[in-house]
């Protein structure tokens, strides 16, 4: 177990990183999505190199802030009910042997997120813009959207799996050899 001050360090590095994401994504709307997804990636370093329940906690103090001070409420909301908290509770996924239920609990997982975000969208913070654009592509474009969404869902998910891989494999080793 690290200490409390590598704990502490390494918390706030990775919380300042994951709010300049927010903060990039109110600069560069067209990075809504992508943005806090990165900053979800990096909550993964924080639950590998310190605990899951750390990686929980720096998750919460982000989301928290991020809804505070950033100017893109929409991005904040995307990194809190969609791409924040996915790649901690991965960890739990991963632990299935059966990869069929796994994919299976993965998609339930983002979907029902995804109608929740929709709805608290709409409903919660009043941004009607989300139903005009569904109008706008017919009967079936909530679906559409949702569809799209599972695709991008999809590719986050193998993203996080190479980018593990990447950290574990490449980088891990890297930095452990500098510290001899």
């Amino acid at each position: 177990m690290k200490d409390v001050s590598y704990r502490v360090a390494l918390g706030g590095i990775v919380s300042a990183l994951c709010l300049l994401c927010m903060f990039l994504a109110g600069i560069m709307p067209a990075f809504y999505l992508i943005l806090p997804m990165a900053a979800g990636t990096l909550l993964m370093l924080i639950a590998e190199e310190v605990s899951i329940s750390w990686a929980w906690l720096t998750y919460i103090s982000v989301s928290l802030l991020s809804m505070f001070i950033t100017a893109d409420k929409e991005a904040a909301l995307v990194f809190v009910m969609l791409f924040g908290h996915y790649p901690i509770f991965r960890i739990y996924l991963d632990k299935l042997k059966l990869r069929v239920l796994r994919f299976l609990i993965k998609a339930a997982v983002f979907n029902i997120c995804a109608v929740a975000y929709f709805y608290v969208t709409v409903f919660l913070f009043g941004i009607d813009q989300m139903l005009d654009d569904m109008n706008d592509i017919g009967r079936y474009g909530g679906w559409a959207f949702l569809g799209l969404g599972n695709l991008i869902f999809l590719l986050y998910d193998f993203n996080l799996e190479a980018t593990y891989t990447l950290y574990i494999k490449r980088l891990m080793p890297t930095f452990l050899r500098g510290k001899r």
